[in-house]
Order: structure tokens, then sequence, then C-alpha cells
């Protein structure tokens, strides 16, 4: 490992343990509704006030196919499991009714989309249910839990079309291993109801228009447009790994994008580093497996 790479990484942790800035509402607790429910006030009158969020909604389909994904929609859990179980069948009762939302919707050149814009209040009064969701370092059970794999499958075709990532916030937590060829669950993209939000914008020259659908047992999309697009952009993987400190794991990776136009390589880029806390056991047997590398953090400092 160089020692750009070891400085970032240990900058990494070091925030995370010993953030420079305390949230107001951490200092006091009793603030945290009256903040979330003004800025989700702003942020909707904001959304509202611009026009380029407005996303119109088609059943007809574009020709062309820009990217295609799709996502497992349950993992395996144990038999006697019952109230996890229970939740991941909310999280797609959830998840298909924001789907809905989104299937078909048009982003014209220049235009933005909203994740929350497009979805509005994922609350009990709008047909959502109990799902897991992260807090902190913790994962609990709260209404419209498992949209952010949604967003997390958006964020990952997003990555792989013609479109600027205006707002996307990762995962502080990393609470289910990986393989090494699955890179999209490694690059997350957390929503929170209505300002931690996922915004691109389309900068291609002509519009694009979501498709998603439910397998038995996937969630799939498309990004299409009306004309084909000659550049192939793809998102790669750089220096992952594992950081141990004390009794913590950390999760460090590098995600770069390459476009290629007539086999030739015009444009290559980092686009973001992530980092989390890992909940897993980091056993021998999965490091070995998928060849991870692990790093003590004394090392790293020395």
């Amino acid at each position: 490992m160089d020692d750009l790479l070891k400085q970032e990484i240990i900058k990494h942790i070091q925030n995370y343990e010993s953030p420079k800035r305390t949230a107001l509402t951490s200092k006091f607790p009793f603030l945290e509704k009256p903040v979330i429910f003004s800025r989700c006030l702003l942020k909707s009158l904001q959304n509202s006030l611009n026009f380029k969020m407005a996303n119109e909604k088609k059943n007809n389909f574009f020709e062309h196919i820009i990217t295609s994904y799709q996502t497992v929609l349950r993992k395996e859990l144990t038999d006697t499991d019952n109230e996890a179980r229970r939740l991941q069948e909310n999280k797609i009762i959830n998840m298909k009714i924001a789907a809905e939302k989104m299937n078909g919707i048009i982003i014209e050149p220049g235009k933005i989309f909203s994740f929350w814009n497009i979805v509005g209040n994922p609350s009990y009064k709008n047909g959502y249910v109990d799902g897991r969701v992260y807090s902190n370092i913790n994962v609990v059970k709260g209404v419209g839990g498992g949209l952010c794999q949604l967003s997390t499958f958006l964020y990952w075709m997003f990555l792989h079309a013609p479109v600027k990532i205006l707002e996307r916030h990762p995962h502080t937590i990393d609470v289910n291993p990986s393989s090494k060829d699955n890179i999209s669950s490694r690059s997350g993209a957390t929503v929170l109801y209505n300002f931690i939000d996922l915004k691109i914008k389309n900068v291609y020259d002509y519009p694009i228009q979501l498709k998603i659908w439910f397998a038995d047992k996937h969630l799939e999309g498309q990004i299409l447009s009306v004309e084909k697009t000659k550049k192939i952009i793809s998102i790669i993987e750089k220096n992952h790994c594992f950081i141990k400190k004390d009794d913590k794991v950390y999760q460090y990776n590098e995600i770069h994008e390459e476009i290629t136009e007539n086999d030739q390589l015009i444009k290559s880029e980092k686009i973001v580093a992530n980092f989390y806390q890992v909940l897993y056991d980091l056993t021998d047997d999965y490091i070995n497996v998928n060849n991870y590398k692990v790093f003590d953090y004394r090392e790293l400092i020395n």
C-alpha cells in the first residue's frame, strides 16, 4: 500500500472516530425532530420551485438500452429468524410502492431526478410498512425500511449512464458481507426523507427513461434512451481492503469510472472513495475465499 493511500485511510478512520464537527442534534437530542421537520419542509419547498425537477412518466418505453442491472430481493436467513424474515418481505412491499412511481419516469436533457421528489413521503398513510433501517451504527425497525436498497440499485445504474451525480450519501456501516464481484453492495446510496436524497442530472443530448420491474427473486431495471450512445461506461473497484483497529473493523474501497468509445479508452477517473464500519464477523474463510486484503491499523501509522 502506497503512502498516499495509507494517509487517506488514516484520515477516514480519524474523522469517523473523532469527527471535527458534531451535529447539534447529537448535543441536544430533543432538537432532532424539529430539525428534521424544518429541513424536510425547506427541501420540499426548494424542490417544488425547481422547474428542472419536472419529470414526466410514460407507460411506453424508449427503444435503446443504456444499461441494465438486477439485485437480489431476499438474503438467506435462518429458519428461526421470523422477525427478520417478516421485515425482509416488508422491504419488498415498500420497494414496490416506490418503484411503481419511478417506472416509466423520463428525465429530459438538463433535467434533474430526485428520489424523494418522485417517491414522496414513505408513511403508513401512503401504504408503507415497517422494514429495517440504519440508525447510526444500529439496525432498527422503521416505516419505509428497505428503500435504501432501491436507491442503491438506482445509483449503480446511474453510474453506468450519461448523468451527473448531484447528491449521493454513502452508508456509514456495512452489515452484510459481499463477494469480491459484488461491487455495487460496497457503493451504496442511503436515503432519508426528505433531506438525505439521491439526485442526478441528465447530461446526455437525449431524454433517458427508467424501467423497473420485479421478478421472483430479483429487482430488475434498465435506463433507456431514444438514441444509442457510442460511449460505454464501466465501473471498477480499486484499493479495496479491510482495516482492523482495536475491536473495530473498517472497510475502504474506491469506485473508478472508465469510458470507452469505439474500443478506445477516452476517460478514466476516481469517482468516490467509500468507507464503512463493518458490523459482521470478518472470518478467515470469508477473507480467503474472496482473496481480500486485511491490514492492521498499526501497520498504517508506522
